[in-house]
């Protein structure tokens, strides 16, 4: 029965729990999550009446098999689908039609947490939340993992790593796996691009009537980066009422990163009120913000060293080991990495 341990609950470990649920039924897969949630930046917050994803804002239907996951291996009770396209906006915020959202924007009425809360709930995988795995060690063939209260996990056949290439990268350097793989695979990690986004959430009393469900700057020369409206999701906010979530650009979110938040609230505030054109926009009624470190991975990653380290028993997954910083391409690279594992169990 082989023994299975996770770092990472997001959505690519989530989806590569379930195919290695399903294949290896007599598996013990333990997952260990450092935050309190699921699905990684696909991440949804409640307050009160409303529910917002102000990270990933929807899963793209750009993939057969992603699709097949959400609307028939899992309950696609409380589905909902943004109708209204994507709009853009240049470098002097004019806002012109011409990007359709590529087909569906998926999310729950749950918001998009509900990806991994099902796809975890489908298996008899264990889930340890705020459980941060601060060691790594490789000893006699097996993986162990030694987490920030120094409790020790395993020992285990296969490890599955899903935090974001630098967190990986931190991770190896630390180590205790004397091999050359370990050496080549935390540089091919560290060697990953990645853009940092600093988000404003901001509620208004009223509607916004656009035609448009979501904004996005194709120059990448603008402070914010993207824009869009909860409101268009069922069951996300109140009729009469409207929510935005405002993305700001690498380069502002770097620059600002840790500034105060209610001077960068205001700011994106404003910016969001002179894109979409109503002043009103400037004075939310009620805010919420997150910064997002290692928000999206501009490259992908050399693959020699993630074969070199399969080898071995450890593999990475996640949209940075995909190439492509989408939800849908998270829960295929893990799709396909589940089935790896398995294959070679």
């Amino acid at each position: 029965m082989p023994a299975i341990g996770v770092i990472g609950a997001g959505a690519a470990a989530a989806a590569g729990t379930l195919v290695l649920d399903t294949a290896l039924p007599d598996a013990e897969i333990t997952v260990l999550e450092k935050s309190g949630g699921v699905c990684g930046r696909a991440a949804t917050r409640r307050h009160e009446d409303l529910v917002y994803d102000y990270g990933a804002n929807y899963v793209k239907s750009d993939d057969e098999r992603v699709v097949e996951l959400l609307t028939e291996t899992l309950d696609d009770d409380g589905l909902v689908d943004a109708a209204e396209p994507v709009y853009t906006f240049d470098e002097s915020g004019a806002v012109s039609p011409g990007r359709d959202a590529d087909g569906h924007k998926w999310s729950y009425r749950g918001g998009l947490t509900q990806i991994a809360k099902r796809l975890f709930g489908r298996t008899d995988a264990t889930v340890h939340r705020r459980t941060r795995v601060e060691t790594i060690e490789r000893e006699a063939g097996a993986w162990a993992l030694v987490d920030a209260d120094r409790q020790r996990w395993g020992p285990f056949d296969v490890l599955v790593v899903n935090p974001p290439a630098p967190q990986t990268a931190e991770l190896l350097a630390d180590a205790e796996w004397d091999s050359p793989d370990r050496s080549a695979l935390r540089e091919a990690a560290e060697a990953v691009p990645y853009r940092t986004v600093w988000t404003a959430v901001l509620h208004y009393p009223f509607e916004i009537d656009r035609p448009y469900y979501g904004l996005v700057n194709t120059d990448k020369n603008h402070a914010v980066g993207w824009i869009s409206r909860e409101e268009c999701k069922a069951g996300h906010v109140p009729d009469g009422e409207s929510l935005l979530v405002v993305q700001a650009g690498g380069e502002w979110s770097a620059e600002h990163y840790d500034d105060d938040p209610e001077r960068n609230v205001a700011a994106l505030a404003d910016h969001a009120a002179n894109i979409v054109g109503d002043d009103r926009l400037r004075s939310p009624d009620w805010t919420d913000h997150q910064g997002w470190r290692y928000a999206l991975p501009e490259a992908g990653v050399e693959r020699g060293p993630l074969d070199s380290a399969e080898s071995a028993n450890l593999y990475c997954l996640g949209d940075w080991v995909a190439g492509e910083a989408r939800v849908h391409a998270a829960l295929r690279n893990g799709l396909d990495v589940g089935e790896r594992i398995a294959h070679g169990a």
